[in-house]
This record gives structure tokens, C-alpha cells and sequence, in this order.
């Protein structure tokens, strides 16, 4: 069975009404990213990082899967997938997909302050003062911030080395260490990038088929051509 590697970002959940946080001018939900999403930020407002991601994870239980989401699942059924995606949210999971690796962590988890494998599944608001019930710690949403180490990445590389296809949708490919994935493509896998507004991939030594769609009308193509090749 082929191997088929799906890089996602927030344009596959954005269909879902999934807030992509950042707008044009740069702000998260009115927020310099610095103040909500990073180590720094914690340290000096942590009631004002732990309120956002609450409000991010109480809207998670408001949106379902859309028809990105699902496709993706499906095409389980003929391709051994992997989902690589920058999103935290559990959508992929929710469509059925069971291999998804989260770059930037989870917002149903959290973990402590102090020890990063203290990782643990949580549904809830997290407060200031709310204990790791093992560390004891404060505790933290699950998510890498802004200049933490991304420790997935390396499975993540391992992933894209071995995939005859890759597909890469609903990001810009943008923000490292994730646009970084793509060097490590071999080259003889195909490469599928879905974006309404695609930009230009450097140094890529692939065959390349661009859509430049939406997420859920892209994976539907990119489906019909995977399926024409079986």
C-alpha cells in the first residue's frame, strides 16, 4: 500500500469555523502573538494565556469535522496515511483519521509548568492555581509556543521521508520548523499543494500539482487524481 502524507494547517479547519486566530494585521484575537503564545507571555500574563486557550478549547466543542476533514479519513481505505498537522484541534481524529501527529501540540491536553512529559488529556477550563496532579505544578495548555523546541519534528521527518505522496493543505508552509518538511521529501514522491492563494515552494526538486481551492474542494481532486494512479 502507498504511502500517503498529509501536511495540514488551519485552512482545513477554518471550513469548520475553526478561528485561525491571526488576522491581517497580525493579531491573535486582538493579541500581539508574543502576549498569548509564547513562554514570555505566560510569565508575564499567565491568566491572560491560560483565558485564551480556554476560550479556544470551549469553541473545539462547538465545530464538527468538515468535508476536508472526512476526505482525508476516507482515503485511508486505499493509501496508508499519515496526517502531520500544525492545527491543535482534534478535527482529524473526530472525521476518523487514525494517524495524526500534532506538531504543535493539543488543545484537549495539557500538561505542567516544569516537566513536558507530564502531558495529560483535559477537557476543561485550566485556571490560574490549577495543580498537575502528579507534578503539582501549574498547570499549561499542551501547545508549543512561539520559541519552544518542536519535538515532534523529527518523527515528523522520518514520516515524509518514506511518503510516495505528500500532501500539503490549508498552509502556507510559512513557519518553521514545519516548512522545513518538504526538503525531506524524495523525489520521486508527488506533491499536491491546496491553497486559494498558494505561494511558490523553494528549491523543490518534486513533481508539483497546485489547486489553488479551498481545502475541501482541493482534497476532493487531489482524491480523483490519487485515484486515477491506482
Amino acid at each position: 500500500m502507498k504511502k500517503l502524507v498529509i501536511l495540514s494547517g488551519a485552512g482545513i479547519s477554518a471550513e469548520s469555523g475553526v478561528s485561525t486566530f491571526r488576522d491581517a494585521g497580525g493579531l491573535w484575537e486582538g493579541h500581539d502573538v508574543m502576549e498569548v503564545a509564547s513562554p514570555e507571555g505566560f510569565r508575564a500574563n499567565p491568566a491572560l494565556v491560560l483565558d485564551f486557550y480556554n476560550k479556544r478549547r470551549r469553541q473545539l466543542f462547538e465545530v464538527l469535522p468538515n468535508k476536508a476533514h472526512i476526505i482525508a479519513a476516507e482515503l485511508e481505505k486505499d493509501f496508508e496515511v499519515t496526517i502531520i498537522t500544525q492545527n491543535v484541534d482534534d478535527l482529524h481524529e473526530r472525521a476518523g483519521s487514525t494517524h495524526v501527529l500534532h506538531l504543535h501540540g493539543e488543545l484537549l491536553k495539557a500538561r505542567c509548568t516544569v516537566q513536558y512529559d507530564s502531558v495529560i488529556d483535559w477537557k476543561e477550563d485550566i485556571s490560574l492555581g490549577q495543580l498537575h496532579p502528579t507534578t503539582g505544578k501549574q498547570l499549561r495548555p499542551h501547545i508549543v509556543w512561539f520559541g519552544e523546541a518542536v519535538p515532534a519534528i523529527e518523527e515528523a521527518v522520518g514520516i515524509v521521508e518514506q511518503a510516495d505522496y505528500v500532501v500539503v493543505i490549508g498552509t502556507s508552509l510559512q513557519v518553521y520548523p514545519a516548512a522545513g518538511l518538504m526538503d525531506f521529501a524524495k523525489p520521486s514522491a508527488k506533491i499536491f499543494y491546496v491553497d486559494p492563494k498558494p505561494v511558490s515552494i523553494p528549491n523543490l526538486r518534486n513533481e508539483l500539482e497546485v489547486l489553488a481551492m479551498k481545502a475541501s474542494e482541493g482534497i476532493e481532486v487531489v482524491r480523483q487524481r490519487l485515484n486515477q494512479g491506482l
